[in-house]
């Protein structure tokens, strides 16, 4: 701890394809001294998955022996994993961290993810299964209407919010109100009120964030992209998802629905006319991505922006000058 009793951490973000994970371990070896060792924990949402590989760029063995790595292939694609179960795994990792006088290294692209651990997430108690049960007879007998009916008298700031077709959000603020009395959009008012995007208002106070985000001109980040997806391809793109459906992982699993895996379910399955044009309709998904990921973390404050390829110096100097604040790293 520094003075003000607080502990480092450094979050690496930005869009998808921008070098976080590269970045991350040239930091590590760069920073490292006999008083300063780091762990890198990542929080983009398909590393998490033990049968993913080739379409998720996964650190290879010999990145990851160089710096520990934590939450990369932990979980099967037969699991659920979502922010709240990061924020279950993080947070005690981040603890075990600091007390071994370690330092975390937070890479990822999962904007939610982040926010989660950093800010927190609403307070929700699971439903009874007699709530729970009254809310699914109640779907079955009077549809969706009947649920937002019932919604409307106890939460209509949700019913406004909240789109019909969206029948599980719409029965969850139901769920909520049902289970604690309270309505969900108060919940989500107290949370908004927070700042959401501001990080310098941690839910966690022995944390001093140092947040590093890289990003890339539109134009040349394409080009990367491609070139990304072409590697992929190389690598045996096909070659993973074909084994994985051989072994009985079914192609309906939420994991194989996202970019680089669900194109190639459609390759394989003859929904594209040509090996390039399943390319480029992966590269195409690959900037829409890195499009919203730029739009989240465009409001995340405080952070200090970076072009990776050209200002790989200026974000050594800034993490040293950062971890100097606890002299005995230095």
């Amino acid at each position: 701890m520094n003075a003000t009793g607080k502990d480092p951490l450094i979050i690496i973000s930005g869009p998808t394809a921008t070098g976080k994970t590269a970045l991350a371990i040239d930091l590590s070896k760069a920073l490292s001294n006999s008083n300063r060792e780091f762990v890198v924990i990542n929080f983009d949402s398909l590393l998490f998955y033990q049968e993913l590989n080739i379409g998720t760029a996964k650190p290879s063995a010999q990145e990851m022996s160089e710096v520990p790595h934590l939450g990369v292939g932990v979980v099967s694609i037969t699991q659920e994993f979502n922010a709240s179960r990061f924020v279950e795994y993080a947070t005690p990792k981040i603890a075990q961290i600091h007390a071994e006088g370690k330092i975390p290294i937070l890479v990822g692209g999962s904007g939610f993810y982040i926010r989660a651990l950093v800010k927190g997430m609403y307070e929700s108690e699971a439903p009874s299964e007699e709530i729970r049960l009254h809310c699914e007879e109640l779907l079955a007998k009077c549809g969706i209407e009947g649920v937002r009916e019932e919604l409307q008298k106890v939460d209509p700031e949700s019913v406004i919010a909240l789109h019909p077709n969206d029948h599980y959000r719409n029965i969850r603020a139901l769920e909520h109100y049902l289970a604690t009395g309270e309505a969900l959009s108060k919940q989500k008012e107290r949370f908004r009120e927070n700042g959401p995007y501001d990080f310098s208002r941690s839910q966690h106070e022995n944390w001093q964030i140092h947040h590093i985000y890289l990003d890339i001109p539109k134009e040349e980040h394409w080009e990367i992209i491609q070139k990304r997806t072409q590697n992929m391809i190389d690598g045996g793109l096909v070659q993973e998802v074909k084994a994985l459906l051989e072994n009985g992982f079914a192609p309906e699993l939420k994991a194989f629905g996202s970019i680089g895996y669900k194109e190639t379910l459609d390759f394989i399955a003859g929904r594209f006319s040509s090996e390039q044009e399943w390319s480029e309709r992966i590269s195409i998904s690959t900037r829409g991505l890195a499009k919203a990921q730029r739009t989240f973390f465009k409001k995340v404050t405080p952070k200090h922006c970076y072009h990776p390829l050209k200002e790989a110096a200026q974000i050594l100097s800034d993490a040293q000058a950062f971890l100097c604040k606890w002299p005995a790293t230095c």
